[in-house]
């Protein structure tokens, strides 16, 4: 119950814990915290153990992901490791000592690789886009037999999705900051004391605003808030110029102009909105099912690049140079998990490229295709193994209703797409009839 639920050890010391489990049982002696710590390390050995036997019996490779993340009490650094294979998944937790830097980071990794024999399993290291983390990997690189590796380790590293479509968003919104501040800074201050929350409500009843959404403040390192903090200010843009009226020491109202600007930029954000959410589903986010997110994004950005407004073009362009070079990066393996899925192969990259790429999108298809029978030879000298489908599973029905949900657009594009597969059909059948 305590790892399920990641309770405290000290719940063993707690009172109202304690007389509970005397009502149920008064013969019952509880634990001291220490036992528990103990048990939970023993849970863990024997886990692990399972585990190893797992990945030494497997023989398809390891994707590795990691992030960092800093315990709320004891304000300790570690490290996430997680590893995903065929069969099965399961997650490494790693204390990284303070200072967080590559050699530190390439260190924790390594030992973590050669403790559960993994380290010639590797296929991929998917890490957030910093150049800390370039530095890791480029350490990483030296200190693994990169024989061992695909293709001696050249698509070892892959960036985090969500991270780079954060950076990418974020980037753009700095355009526009000084109006994103003023919504912000009314946000917070009706939200700062419980009369001013009720002060705020009934004015937007006054002037029957049909909400039920309370205003809900951003987190600026997560641009995904933000959407939402902008959704729920803009509803309510006339109860805040009439409190601007009657509340003298509210003085950030935004100005017209400001809430024009955010309303337009609102609107085309909403499909980046979309794939944030998707790629921080915490189930089965697989490349094949993004692909075709990722390009519809790469469109939209090339379309809003033409706009007349030029705040709205500005903005574009700055988004547009972050994705592209996370583009160049990872899209040749986000295209070869596509040509993987049955019901995409070949011809999502035959109906998608010509707009991203124009005249070269032969060329890079050509490019994607040697690739893959790179791949294929490299996997064909590796003995095969049998496959243990214990534990495998299927992608829940809420992942495809997640997929289904997503923006018009993207099902708009589908649609297309089925249009684009049969009409290349048809142009086949006529062509072999002729002949």
């Amino acid at each position: 119950m305590v790892i399920l639920h990641e309770y405290p050890l000290s719940m063993v010391d707690h009172i109202g814990f304690k007389e509970f489990v005397t009502d149920l049982q008064p013969m019952f002696k509880l634990v001291t915290r220490n036992t528990l710590k103990s048990d939970i390390f023993k849970i863990y050995d024997n886990e692990k153990e399972k585990a190893l036997k797992i990945t030494d019996k497997n023989g398809s490779r390891m994707a590795i992901t990691t992030d960092m993340w800093t315990s709320s009490n004891k304000k300790r650094g570690f490290m996430v490791i997680t590893a995903h294979f065929i069969d099965h998944a399961w997650t490494l937790f790693v204390y990284i000592p303070s200072p967080h830097t590559k050699d530190v980071l390439v260190n924790v990794l390594v030992d973590c690789f050669l403790e559960w024999n993994i380290d010639r399993k590797l296929s991929t290291i998917t890490v957030d886009n910093c150049s800390t983390n370039d530095a890791m990997i480029r350490l990483l690189l030296n200190k693994l037999d990169t024989s061992s590796l695909m293709l001696d380790g050249s698509m070892l590293h892959m960036r985090c999705a969500a991270h780079i479509l954060n950076l990418i968003v974020q980037d753009g919104l700095s355009l526009i900051g000084d109006g994103i501040e003023k919504i912000h800074d009314s946000v917070i201050y009706w939200t700062g004391s419980p009369k001013r929350r009720q002060k705020f409500e009934e004015n937007a009843r006054q002037l029957r605003v049909q909400c039920t959404k309370e205003l809900v403040l951003d987190c600026k390192t997560r641009w995904n808030s933000t959407y939402l903090m902008l959704s729920t200010a803009l509803i309510y843009k006339d109860v805040f110029s009439r409190l601007a009226k009657r509340e003298t020491s509210y003085t950030c109202l935004p100005y017209d102009h400001d809430w024009e600007v955010v309303k337009d930029i609102y609107g085309r954000l909403e499909l980046f909105y979309s794939v944030t959410e998707f790629f921080s589903s915490r189930k089965y986010p697989t490349t094949n099912m993004y692909f075709s997110l990722v390009c519809e994004l790469k469109i939209a950005l090339n379309e809003c690049s033409l706009s007349s407004s030029e705040m709205i073009s500005t903005m574009t362009e700055s988004m547009l140079a972050k994705f592209n070079s996370y583009w160049a990066n990872v899209s040749v393996v986000m295209a070869v998990s596509v040509i993987l899925d049955p019901r995409y192969k070949i011809k999502l990259l035959e109906f998608y490229y010509p707009s991203i790429y124009g005249v070269n999108s032969d060329l890079e298809i050509e490019k994607i295709k040697n690739l893959c029978y790179d791949l294929l030879n490299e996997y064909g000298d590796v003995d095969e193994s049998p496959v243990d489908n214990e534990g495998s599973s299927h992608m829940p029905a809420s992942t495809l209703n997640q997929v289904a949900q997503i923006k018009f657009r993207l099902i708009g594009s589908m649609s297309r797409f089925d249009g684009f597969v049969n009409n290349s059909s048809s142009n086949s059948k006529l062509y072999l009839f002729a002949i």
